[in-house]
Parts: C-alpha cells; sequence; structure tokens
C-alpha cells in the first residue's frame, strides 16, 4: 500500500496559504475545512511551511490571544518533511512517529500534490488488515 493509494481515494486537493495569513485567518481555514494542518506556500507555490493545530496552541502559550493576529509565518513549523506517491504506508508511518508530525504535504518534482494525515494512514491500514482478515477467513473455509 502507497501513499498513492490514499490520494486515490482521498483526492489530491491541499488547503494552502500564504505566510502573511494570519494565524485567526488559518485557524478559520482549519475549521472551515475541518482539517488539522494548512501549508503555507510562497508565490510560487513552493512549500514554506505548515501550521497545525499545535502550531497555533504553541503561539498562544507563547505569545497570548495577540498571536492570532500575528502572520502565520511566525508560528508555523518550517521544516515540512514531506512523502511521495510511491512512498509505502509504512514508511510514511515511521516518519510520522520519529517526528512526531500528523501530516505530510505530498512533493512530485517540487510540486504540492497533496497531503497526507495520520488519519488517513490509519483508515487505509484498517481497511487493509480488515482485507487480510477477510482473506485468511476465505482461504481457511473455502
Amino acid at each position: 500500500m502507497t501513499v498513492a493509494t490514499i490520494l486515490k481515494e482521498k483526492g489530491t486537493e491541499v488547503v494552502t496559504a500564504p505566510a502573511g495569513t494570519t494565524v485567526a485567518e488559518v485557524a478559520g481555514l482549519l475549521n472551515e475545512h475541518r482539517i488539522g494542518a494548512v501549508v503555507i506556500t510562497g508565490p510560487d507555490g513552493s512549500i514554506e511551511g505548515i501550521v497545525s493545530e499545535r502550531d497555533i496552541v504553541s503561539g498562544v502559550a507563547r505569545s497570548g490571544p495577540q498571536a492570532l493576529g500575528r502572520p502565520a509565518g511566525e508560528v508555523m513549523t518550517r521544516t515540512v518533511h514531506t512523502c511521495d506517491p510511491a512512498d509505502s504506508i509504512y514508511a510514511i508511518m515511521n516518519v510520522m512517529t520519529e517526528h512526531r508530525i500528523r501530516h505530510l504535504p505530498v512533493v512530485v518534482d517540487g510540486t504540492l500534490q497533496g497531503i497526507v494525515s495520520i488519519g488517513d494512514v490509519v483508515k487505509q491500514r484498517i481497511a487493509e488488515v480488515e482485507f487480510e482478515a477477510s482473506e485468511m477467513k476465505r482461504y481457511i473455509g473455502g
């Protein structure tokens, strides 16, 4: 099972925003789209960072409510780990666990092609395990 499998099912839409977007506006995007992270992109579409719910909470904890009026670039995570459509689910689970992150933008030749969350990975893994169990039952019973 690969990242491409997940993207085929969930789609390739990624919510992005420029670094100048306020933290409150990013929080609004998270709420509106029911997602956990927004990719921060430059004018050329390159990834500059990512803002997750955790980044917003950390910004407010450090600076108080005024953090919400500041640019997202001030709270974003600048080191963005990415993955490739050919990466296995197991490989990205390792990256997410090792770096304690829940979202991996999918990049091909420097271009953002989608995003995968830990929820997407868990959903796909559960489906895989259920299929394996069903096949095992069929094999034993048949």
